[in-house]
């Protein structure tokens, strides 16, 4: 064998053994998907987890499938993401605040937000709206702000939870405005609306999926979203900037995460399926109606997120003291 034919062979050697490689990445997914979503059915994240599922389904032939595990604030269903080999067969389905706020809430999480997770997007966004009951005798900010200051701990606000978006946005409003509130939680953001609405806890930060419609059928006052923009289900609701109280913000952001380690190529191909979901037009008006808006990102978009928001939020629960109970 002459040195030419040698070179020939060697390079088509070289080729047929990268051949099972390409074919093992185009495969992907070559069985089911399992999606955790750390809390219970029925919520947003569970809503828009399924509605993502669903399509990623529809899209690769091959099933992703939600499976729900409770429990600790969301701690349970990350650390069992944690354990999960990293092949792309198993994915976190969480809100980005939750998953970032734990670790300065809680004494001992199972999980690292930087070493054990790669993100692969943060596609969609939401935020918190600012609700009173209608007795309350105010209608901005500024008057709600007035009648807390003149009658220092009188008043209590409702949250979803130690730790939920609702709670911490709550406490950045109070001790961004030295407010003297007193935190009356709930388990889920139901209870804590349904307690607004009743007056017994007249104020509450809480999620448009959870608001917006007691506010359209004047069950609650909206006064302001907190956001940077007014909320397209809310057209005539203020957003925190417009009502003069620019630092008051709660972008919630709602992600997919996979074990560190997941091949590159599956954490690509993921996100770029995940932003053209997000943007389809039956997806952007349920996302629409669930008080969410497409946020469409790279995985390093979303990981320099990731540490903007936990930093922000950190600074909120040192300042306000909150402790997991």
């Amino acid at each position: 064998m002459n040195r030419r034919q040698f070179v020939r062979l060697a390079g088509s050697a070289a080729v047929l053994a990268a051949v099972p490689l390409r074919a093992h990445a185009q495969a992907y997914p070559a069985r089911p998907v399992r999606m955790i979503v750390p809390f219970a059915p029925g919520g947003q994240t569970d809503a828009i987890a399924r509605l993502v599922a669903q399509k990623l389904s529809d899209h690769f032939g091959t099933q992703f499938y939600v499976e729900n595990l409770p429990g600790a604030g969301g701690n349970i269903g990350m650390g069992r993401a944690v354990q999960a080999p990293n092949d792309g067969y198993t994915l976190l389905v969480v809100d980005g605040t939750t998953y970032v706020a734990n670790p300065s809430l809680f004494n001992k999480v199972p999980y690292d937000p930087y070493r054990d997770f790669d993100p692969i997007s943060l596609p969609v966004t939401t935020t918190q709206v600012l609700t009173v009951t209608p007795s309350l005798p105010v209608h901005s900010v500024k008057e709600l702000v007035a009648l807390i200051e003149a009658n220092p701990g009188k008043y209590t606000y409702a949250s979803a939870g130690v730790g939920s978006p609702s709670h911490l946005t709550s406490e950045l409003f109070r001790t961004s405005l030295h407010l003297d509130l007193v935190h009356v939680p709930f388990n889920g953001a139901g209870p804590a609306v349904t307690s607004t609405i009743g007056g017994h806890t007249p104020i509450a930060f809480s999620s448009p999926a959870s608001s917006v419609e007691q506010v359209k059928q004047r069950n609650l006052r909206a006064l302001a979203v907190a956001a940077k923009t007014r909320l397209p289900a809310l057209p005539d609701v203020p957003s925190m900037v417009e009502a003069g109280y620019a630092d008051i913000i709660c972008d919630a952001r709602l992600g997919a995460f996979a074990p560190t380690g997941t091949p590159n190529d599956i954490i690509v191909r993921l996100n770029d399926e995940i932003g053209k979901i997000v943007a389809l037009p039956d997806v952007k008006e349920r996302l629409a109606a669930l008080g969410f808006e497409a946020f469409p990102n790279t995985p390093g978009e979303a990981a320099t997120l990731i540490k903007e928001e936990s930093v922000k939020w950190a600074k909120v629960i040192r300042e306000a003291g909150i402790k997991s109970q």
